[in-house]
């Protein structure tokens, strides 16, 4: 397992970072299993392990992490998020100053540790100023409680305007990003991979075996099976499941596993420092863990930009984010009088 810099924190982390998501009621509810998983990623070489605390439910991932690190916390680069529902309550979640401070106290008791590696915004908010939790984790960083601060599932023109906030205000500077990005969702090349590079800003990808359709394991003739009540317009959306098929012989004819294929297309891209891999029983992380050495070269890239062209999102997932401007009619239809004098937008007389 290679190491890479994460942007320009000074930290090393291993190309693929162990996801845990899958950890709980809803993945694998047997914790001493997800134990054994962490070590074993660990005894393997990969250092950098990602959580979050709505992962499992009520906080229960970051519990299962941290007793899988006691006594190996010095050899993990641990990262967590906040921003989802904790509790009853509309301040219970969010990007406030006010829940951020409590996240993160939350996080690191149920962790066990004194210190975050990386905490990192789980999704944007657009109805609070950047400004509250880039200075809330100011202070937090200041503290010792957070090394590193980053965000995720943001706008390029949002990384924009928070490095810019954090220059002007002379608070702490986001450092890395977690985005998705896979062979089936490429729109990250447009806008926010570049930016990242601009910003020398470390990148975690999640999902780039795209909730599974990439592992070769869901064709048209099983589509959904395994993960339906995940992401079921994903799991059978025909556009994904066409590109799969012109996938699987490319790899094929390479000599590499679809998805070896998709985990090294992703950390080919310049500005991607480690792939997140989500594996839910130690046999997955044992097979993900053989392809950590798969590198592809321009010949198979070029024939994975005629089955997908660079730039290009086959359509988001169920669970991804959408601004509210896409996701709420209000936000771009115009109300009231229009230029023509009329509500309806006819013309009168």
């Amino acid at each position: 397992m290679h190491t890479r810099p994460l942007g320009r924190t000074g930290i090393q982390v291993s190309t693929f970072t162990l996801g845990t998501m899958m950890f709980g009621p809803s993945g694998n509810p047997d914790p001493d299993a997800c134990v054994r998983i962490v070590h074993r990623a660990l005894d393997h070489g990969i250092t950098t392990i990602d959580t979050a605390d709505v992962y499992g439910g009520d906080g229960e991932s970051e519990r299962i992490v941290g007793k899988a690190v006691r006594g190996r916390r010095d050899d993990v680069v641990l990262a967590t998020k906040g921003n989802g529902p904790m509790g009853p309550g509309p301040n219970r979640r969010g990007n406030s100053r006010r829940w951020i401070v409590s996240a993160v106290e939350g996080s690191l008791r149920r962790l066990g540790v004194d210190h975050l590696d990386l905490y990192q915004l789980h999704h944007p908010e657009p109805g609070t100023d950047i400004e509250e939790p880039l200075s809330a984790l100011t202070d937090l960083q200041r503290a010792g409680k957070v090394r590193a601060i980053g965000h995720s599932n943001l706008p390029a023109s949002e990384i924009v305007e928070a490095q810019w906030v954090s220059q002007r205000r002379g608070l702490a500077r986001f450092r890395t990003e977690q985005l998705h990005y896979s062979i089936l969702n490429r729109g990250a090349e447009t806008e926010i991979l570049p930016v990242c590079q601009r910003h020398d800003l470390g990148v975690l990808v999640w999902s780039p075996l795209s909730m599974g359709l990439l592992t070769g394991r869901y064709r048209r003739e099983a589509a959904s099976a395994g993960r339906l009540h995940w992401a079921p317009r994903h799991m059978t959306d025909e556009t994904k499941l066409g590109a799969v098929e012109a996938l699987v012989p490319l790899a094929d004819q390479a000599g590499i596993p679809l998805r070896y294929l998709a985990l090294a297309f992703v950390t080919a891209h310049p500005a991607v420092t480690s792939a997140i891999i989500g594996p839910r029983t130690e046999d997955q992380l044992a097979d993900l863990l053989a392809g950590a050495d798969t590198a592809v070269g321009d010949d198979l890239l070029d024939r994975i930009d005629e089955v997908v062209p660079p730039g290009t999102d086959l359509g988001p997932l169920d669970f991804a984010y959408r601004p509210p401007h896409l996701a709420q009619p209000h936000l771009r239809r115009r109300r009231g009088p229009t230029a023509t004098g009329t509500s309806s937008g006819t013309r009168s007389g």
